[in-house]
């Protein structure tokens, strides 16, 4: 039976061709893995051609994230993700999104914005909660977002420092192998946190709020015995960080301040994983009142999309591999005995001793 075939044509006259359709024509890229239909990009056109079901589908998309494009908004590969997915209700709640402005970067000269409902609800967490757990896969905006908010809270004068923790701890290589003094061991622990940062304020600036004692950023030893008022405290990649340290971190909060804990605990990089600090937390801390929990999943991942694919497949070994840790020292826990554990010997398998049978 043949099929009904349909043509349509859509107008983007006075839209940005690379707001719309991204760089190297990425957008386009992923609208055409979801559809068998044909597109093509002539001039101010797009053409579809297709099945007819599927036409009305992809022109529903289309249009869309052309009423997003639109409005002067740059479009991403999460929007038009999320727009496939989600239909009509979703590309409003983007629109919604992209009116949302965290922080205004005067050196990329853009706002910074969430890029998915679940960093709209983490923003408002911040914003209601005074300590906040964020935990998800890298490239979900935690750590960026935070930093955002720290610098916006600053702006306003809401507080008068920011201060941005790491765990030290090592991932298949030695500190003491790794030229120079203390400060440049580290430094490559704490890089992903600058390079934020300078994104968002240019390094001159950073550079002046280091130096004045604004902004801080060290590793989690460094806090020990602080009291931190009128600040915004971030500890980042906390699934490194033990019960104790977690708790160290918490209790260094002072007046008028937060508290934001990031961590992604598919990448534990401790000897044992079960023994995470954020692993560990959501038991000890779940209902208790003015914490809030923040979970964001693959769907939020704002880098390329081949990344959300890599983190399915990596998340889906490291879970297996931490329950069968949890599992092995449960057991371990249970024999009484870490060092043997063995099958009962055969006296022992038959109702006790010898001396307790004839008893």
């Amino acid at each position: 039976m043949k099929r009904n075939k349909k043509k349509r044509v859509l107008s983007i006259a006075g839209i940005d061709p690379v707001k719309f359709l991204g760089v190297n024509d990425r957008n386009l890229k992923v609208i055409e893995e979801h559809f068998d239909e044909r597109i093509v990009v002539r001039g101010d056109e797009i053409i579809l051609s297709g099945t007819s079901s599927r036409i009305d589908e992809l022109t529903r998309v289309i249009e869309s994230l052309v009423k997003i494009a639109g409005a002067g908004r740059g479009i991403s590969e999460q929007d038009v993700l999320t727009v496939i997915r989600g239909g009509d209700g979703e590309s409003k709640r983007i629109e919604k999104l992209k009116s949302t402005t965290v922080y205004y970067s005067t050196t990329r000269r853009k706002s910074i914005v969430p890029r998915s409902i679940q960093q709209k609800n983490y923003v408002d967490a911040i914003h209601d909660y005074d300590v906040i757990f964020a935990i998800g896969p890298a490239g979900t905006g935690k750590t960026y977002l935070a930093i955002a908010m720290a610098l916006a809270a600053y702006k306003r004068n809401e507080i008068e420092r920011i201060f941005v923790s790491r765990p030290v701890v090592e991932a298949g290589e030695n500190l003491g192998f790794l030229p120079g003094d203390l400060q440049e061991k580290i430094d490559p622990y704490l890089r992903p946190i600058f390079d934020a940062l300078r994104d968002m304020i240019g390094l001159d600036r950073m550079q002046r709020m280091i130096d004045s004692g604004v902004l801080e950023i060290a590793p989690l030893a460094y806090m020990r015995g602080r009291t931190l008022n009128n600040s915004f405290a971030i500890l980042d990649e906390a699934q490194n960080s033990t019960v104790m340290q977690m708790k160290m971190f918490l209790t260094r909060l002072g007046v008028n301040s937060k508290a934001i804990v990031t961590g992604d605990i598919t990448q534990i990089d401790l000897g044992e994983p079960s023994k995470s600090g954020l692993v560990a937390v959501r038991d000890i801390l779940d209902g208790v009142e003015g914490i809030k929990f923040i979970d964001f999943g693959e769907e939020d991942v704002v880098r390329h999309r081949l990344v959300r694919r890599i983190i399915r497949a990596f998340s889906i070994k490291g879970i297996k591999e931490f329950r069968a840790a949890r599992d092995r020292s449960h057991v371990v826990a249970a024999s009484g005995d870490a060092g043997d554990i063995r099958s009962p010997a055969p006296e022992e398998s038959h109702g006790g001793t010898e001396l307790e049978r004839k008893g």
